[in-house]
């Protein structure tokens, strides 16, 4: 069994909740987290680049003179791409075809990757976290707290606008619902950082909690 800190919004101890290693895939599948991550990475780009090739160049496909007996080089027509006004070489062309794994791959990568986190230590629950108002300072002083200030995830277990808004100031801290959570989100933080609900949902049912996007 693994054990997992549970501290309130002050940065005090709490106690420990254990979970099963069994929970999350048994084992960090390091090769997956990394296929995952390359994948999602992959789907960030915008992939419009596209750059005229010599077929798509104005100009006359004869060749500018003969192969030999001219003391010249051998060349082509003048849409070549060492010329100036040719196509370029190799020219892209437009959307690549976009790396993509299955869905129950995305889902073990993400739990392996929650998994390592935790036997690594940097896997905390903060008790309490509730905000009367939207305030920055509240929210910083919490991070600063737990120790997350090299860059954290909060993983919440219902959208809160006011948590929301008071993080969107915080360059530290990246605010999701747990349902969002994929392995960009854990590993992007130092810390990862669970609400005892957010937890609590994810150990009862660590192969369902997943997001729309992350199955499209």
């Amino acid at each position: 069994m693994l054990a997992v800190p549970v501290f309130d919004m002050q940065g005090n101890a709490k106690g420990e909740i254990e979970i099963d290693p069994e929970v999350l895939g048994g084992r960090v599948r390091a090769r997956l987290i990394k296929q995952a991550l390359v994948a999602h990475q992959d789907h960030q780009r915008q992939q419009s680049a596209r750059t005229k090739g010599r077929g798509d160049v104005v100009g006359s496909t004869r060749k500018l003179y003969r192969q030999k007996g001219t003391g010249n080089a051998r060349v082509g027509n003048i849409r070549t791409g060492i010329r100036r006004g040719g196509g370029r070489t190799f020219a892209k062309r437009g959307p690549r075809s976009t790396k993509s794994i299955p869905i129950k791959m995305r889902r073990l990568a993400r739990n392996s990757a929650i998994l390592a986190k935790i036997q690594s230590g940097d896997a905390m629950i903060v008790e309490g976290l509730n905000l009367s108002e939207i305030k920055t300072k509240v929210l910083a002083t919490m991070i600063s707290a737990l120790g997350a200030t090299r860059g954290c995830t909060l993983a919440l277990h219902q959208p809160d606008q006011k948590i929301y808004l008071s993080g969107r100031n915080i360059s530290a801290a990246s605010i999701r619902v747990v349902d969002e959570l994929n392995v960009y989100e854990i590993l992007r933080g130092a810390k990862l950082i669970f609400t005892k609900p957010a937890f609590e949902r994810m150990v009862a049912d660590p192969i369902a909690f997943r997001s729309m996007a992350q199955d499209a």
